[in-house]
C-alpha cells in the first residue's frame, strides 16, 4: 500500500516541489553561516584578517557559481569556442 506522503509527492507540480526543496535548502545554509558567525569569538577562536579574507573568497566564489547557474539555466548546452590570443611571429 503506498504512502499518503509518496502520493502527495507524485501529485506535487514542479513549482511546488522546488519550494518545498529550496525552502529546506536555504534554511540549512543559513543555519550554516549563524554557525560559521560563531567563530568569529575571538575568546575560542584566534584568526587573522588573511583567515578571514580566505573565508569569505571561498564562499562568495561559490555563491557566484550557483548564481550563475540559476540565470543561464535555460537548459541550453553552452558552446565552448576557443580564445586565440594574437601571437607574435618570431623572426
Amino acid at each position: 500500500m503506498a504512502n499518503i506522503d509518496d502520493i502527495i509527492r507524485n501529485k506535487e507540480t514542479k513549482k511546488n516541489r522546488f519550494i518545498r526543496i529550496v525552502e529546506r535548502r536555504v534554511n540549512n545554509i543559513l543555519n550554516d553561516l549563524d554557525s560559521l558567525s560563531k567563530c568569529a569569538d575571538k575568546k575560542n577562536y584566534e584568526y587573522n584578517p588573511e583567515d578571514v579574507k580566505q573565508i569569505f573568497n571561498e564562499i562568495e566564489k561559490k555563491l557566484r557559481e550557483v548564481k550563475m547557474v540559476f540565470q543561464h539555466s535555460n537548459n541550453s548546452k553552452k558552446q565552448w569556442k576557443l580564445i586565440v590570443q594574437k601571437r607574435m611571429d618570431p623572426k
